[in-house]
């Protein structure tokens, strides 16, 4: 999650109508759960649906890629497939103050500025005129995660040989392909015991 913090935010409104939005989040933890940190426009179609039912459902989308069905043993005609692992948080949004919001934009800002203080993009480096237009744009949101699930294929429905292929393939590429390959060869003597 902290390395893929980018989400879809998605909720269902009064009438069963799905709005999603896609936004960064921090996330916090203390002794009572996990926290989503994050903004989103006020007064847009998200915003209005998240406020009618605050059940929501935060996707975390991790590393992906496309598998070819041409690396498995035995019968090579079988279809291809994809690999991925996320996460599926869910929880009750609630929506903050003024002081909140604030606060938010100055942790969100240093945190994707890795903490650099000099950059013209953190927050208190911002002109106030813009700072003002800003915040009567968008509000604060907070959600304590109820449920957490941990969602993957990583061909771990393959024989041996095949898992093995499927590693050495993914390995030749860059990315995600390659950071898939890494997951799948540290996770092999859980599978293949």
């Amino acid at each position: 999650m902290r390395n893929y913090p980018f989400i879809t935010l998605i909720g269902i409104d009064k009438t069963g109508s799905v709005e999603l939005t896609q936004i960064p989040v921090l996330i916090a933890e203390n002794e009572t759960g996990i926290f989503l940190q994050g903004h989103i426009a006020r007064n847009s179609t998200h915003h209005k649906a998240f406020e009618e039912n605050r059940q929501v459902l935060a996707l975390f989308t991790g590393p992906h890629t496309y598998v070819s069905g041409s690396w498995y043993t035995g019968n090579p005609r079988q279809a291809s497939t994809w690999n991925y692992i996320s996460v599926h948080a869910r929880g009750k949004i609630k929506f903050m103050d003024a002081i909140h919001l604030t606060e938010l934009l100055k942790k969100l800002s240093l945190h994707f500025e890795n903490y650099n203080t000099a950059s013209s993009t953190v927050y208190d480096n911002l002109p106030s005129e813009y700072l003002d237009k800003l915040k009567k744009a968008i509000v604060s949101f907070e959600i304590e995660v109820t449920e957490l699930e941990n969602v993957f294929k990583l061909s771990q429905n393959r024989d041996e040989k095949s898992y093995d292929n499927i590693i050495a393939e993914l390995k030749k590429r860059e990315g995600d392909a390659k950071t898939i390959g890494i997951i799948m060869e540290e996770r092999k003597a859980k599978i293949f015991q």
